[in-house]
């Protein structure tokens, strides 16, 4: 259930007053299709809420923190690297849809956020100045006509928009429709996380419950197929008092069964092709076969018939929604210091984001050189190293045939050449390839490498677009 027009509509008019003028500060991604912004004004701070679940799509103010990703998908680090700290010009609504736009001034340059809360086709767009579409949260082939369409409907609607708070007025203000929304759509996400979370039980158990019945009629054919030899120990002994009067060639052999009261005749069958020995320690052996099936198989089939059995319960109670938390085993205190330690091991590289939104690892040492180029990265990812000289390893993670921007490689060649022993000089060549181009030679050192079909590229160690390196991961600590 995505939210209405009339919603809609009800908390863009209450959250406009305290949006326009506002300014980004954080951008976070909580959940795959969604984004979080905290705009700032003087005297309050909102969280805005934009989700673009085809079931669940809104926006509205967060009362609540949501836990967010160690690391932030690439879409939200593109959003952070062009519009943190970019003020909302404009909130419009396009008339009669469940299509937001937000006019945003970023350094003098107009961009747009387009908020489309429409169904399965609920998207977030990242538009420029000549609404085109840079970025979206999702993949969209129709993006660009339907950007297009709804610029052309929003600005026939009156941009006028309501007065802004004054800082004494915003920090008393509160959001009822937003409250309304977030609860609504917290307890309809609990219910279809207790649905989805109780079909998988299911599934799981039935699968379950066929492995364990599978196993059940497996020992009871093997029990069964033993059970035919439950005589064959009283057999064995009556053939023995006779034995002496078999011989090889005979089919059978008629005895008086003295275990039975009534002193009947019995005829039991033999093997002519073999002699009296071996016919007798035969009826031994199939009787063994009974004795050690009672022994081993029948508490087997009695613990497999319990486990079904628990099994079944569990999917009875599952069904009627009384589900039972899943066990974890509990993790195992570390032996030792050392292997406490061994637990943190440190990442072998230093990540940047590119004015592109691409990662850039850098390889820390020789050793990490190592570990970046032939265990980290990936066939079609970018290599760059400073030319001629010892330095770090640099990759440009790439997805399968794409091609690096030109700033995204000048970015990664200015890291190369700083991470190098041509730093202080500040100017250097930079070779570039596929990673697939780069070899390791046997028996060499850790760091050298081989590399085919590079290029080149001669920089400049830009401070400004250094310092935007490394401001680009806040948690990141640099050298």
């Amino acid at each position: 259930m995505a939210i209405s027009l009339e919603h809609l509509s009800q908390v863009l008019s209450e959250l406009k007053p305290a949006l326009i003028k506002g300014k980004i500060q954080k951008i976070s991604q909580p959940l795959p299709e969604s984004i979080s912004f905290e705009i700032r004004r003087p005297g309050q701070t909102v969280t805005l809420y934009i989700s673009t679940h085809p079931q669940t799509a809104r926006i509205h103010a967060l009362t609540q923190r949501l836990p967010n990703p160690t690391t932030p998908p690439q879409f939200c680090q593109y959003l952070r690297s062009h519009i943190l700290g970019a003020q909302i010009e404009h909130v419009v609504q396009v008339p009669d849809d469940r299509v937001v736009w937000f006019e945003l001034s970023v350094k003098h340059v107009t961009q747009y956020l387009v908020i489309a809360l429409t169904g399965r086709s609920a998207n977030l767009f990242l538009v420029n100045h000549k609404h085109e579409v840079v970025r979206s949260l999702k993949p969209d082939s129709q993006s660009a006509q339907r950007i297009q369409n709804y610029f052309n409907t929003g600005q026939k609607q009156n941009r006028e928009d309501p007065d802004t708070d004054s800082p004494s007025e915003a920090s008393s203000r509160s959001f009822p429709i937003s409250a309304m929304l977030e609860q609504t759509f917290h307890d309809l996400e609990q219910n279809q996380a207790q649905r989805q979370l109780q079909e998988q039980q299911l599934a799981a158990l039935r699968k379950a419950m066929k492995k364990a019945q599978r196993r059940v009629n497996s020992l009871t054919q093997d029990l069964e197929k033993a059970q035919r030899y439950c005589e064959y120990g009283r057999y064995g002994e009556l053939l023995k008092g006779q034995l002496g009067q078999i011989k090889r060639g005979q089919s059978h052999v008629t005895l008086i069964d003295y275990y039975d009261e009534h002193l009947p005749e019995l005829t039991l069958p033999l093997d002519p092709t073999k002699d009296p020995t071996w016919n007798l320690n035969d009826y031994f052996r199939k009787y063994r076969k009974f004795t050690g099936a009672q022994r081993k198989v029948l508490p087997r089939l009695e613990q497999a018939q319990a486990e079904l059995a628990k099994l079944t319960e569990d999917f009875q109670a599952a069904e009627r929604g009384e589900m039972k938390p899943p066990e974890f085993p509990k993790p195992k205190p570390p032996t030792s210091p050392r292997a406490s330690k061994t637990q943190k091991t440190a990442l072998p590289y230093r990540r940047y984001i590119s004015e592109d939104g691409f990662s850039i690892l850098v390889g820390k040492s020789a050793k990490d050189n190592d570990a970046v180029t032939f265990k980290v990265s990936k066939q079609d990812d970018m290599w760059l190293h400073a030319r001629g000289t010892p330095g770090s390893h640099v990759i440009i993670e790439l997805e399968k045939k794409k091609q690096v921007p030109p700033e995204t490689l000048k970015d990664a060649a200015t890291l190369a050449l700083f991470y190098s022993d041509l730093r202080k000089s500040g100017k250097g060549e930079v070779i570039y390839t596929l990673r697939n181009n780069v070899r390791k030679p046997k028996g060499a050192k850790p760091g050298s490498v081989t590399v085919t079909q590079e290029k080149t590229t001669w920089v400049y160690v830009d401070e400004a677009r250094l310092k935007r390196l490394k401001d680009s991961v806040p948690s990141m600590i640099t050298d």
